[in-house]
């Protein structure tokens, strides 16, 4: 959006066409963003889409702790004819955080929605194949949640292999070999 009258009378629009579909509107460093319900994301997409907006750039993830509702998807589009950018956010709730798919109407969201799932947990309903794509498929959590412990795990390589002794007796949380393994 050019300024962000353009950002309240696009906002509107939208509001007109869906009823309670925009929750709030940013303009901030200009950039316009748009704030929506989550239950309604591929309406307010075609609906852009319509306006001009018919490229998606990327689909990416957010952690809002500790403020509920804690979880975010944000997809920004791209007029590439009036050379423009805008953001649509959506918020879920950590409890139930299922959004529509926008993956048949927007191909390329496929893998991005993916990540999401992957990084986040945020489940995309109706998409064609939502499975890990980065991490193992039984690994438990969501690495990039703002409570998932950053600590990790030792990685072991051969030039370090001396320096953990006792590496494979590790289990639950501690060390079980002789003193100088701790």
């Amino acid at each position: 959006m050019p300024d962000a009258v353009g950002l309240e009378l696009l906002a509107q629009e939208l509001r007109d066409a869906e009823p309670a579909s925009v929750v709030d509107t940013v303009y901030f460093r200009d950039k316009a963003q748009i704030v929506v319900n989550s239950a309604m994301i591929v309406a307010i997409l075609e609906h852009l889409r319509a306006k001009g907006f018919d490229f998606l750039a990327s689909v990416h993830g957010v952690d809002y702790y500790p403020e509920e509702p804690r979880l975010g998807v944000h997809y920004e589009l791209l007029d590439m004819s009036a050379v423009d950018r805008l953001t649509v956010k959506l918020r879920v709730p950590i409890d139930n955080p299922a959004v529509p798919s926008v993956t048949p109407n927007w191909p390329t969201a496929d893998h991005q929605e993916r990540e999401v799932y992957d990084m986040f947990g945020v489940v995309f309903e109706g998409h064609p194949s939502l499975r890990r794509i980065l991490m193992p498929e039984d690994y438990e959590g969501y690495p990039q949640r703002r409570d998932f412990p950053i600590g990790g795990e030792p990685v072991l390589f051969t030039f370090n292999e001396n320096q953990m002794p006792g590496w494979w007796e590790k289990a639950n949380g501690g060390w079980q070999g002789s003193e100088s393994g701790r």
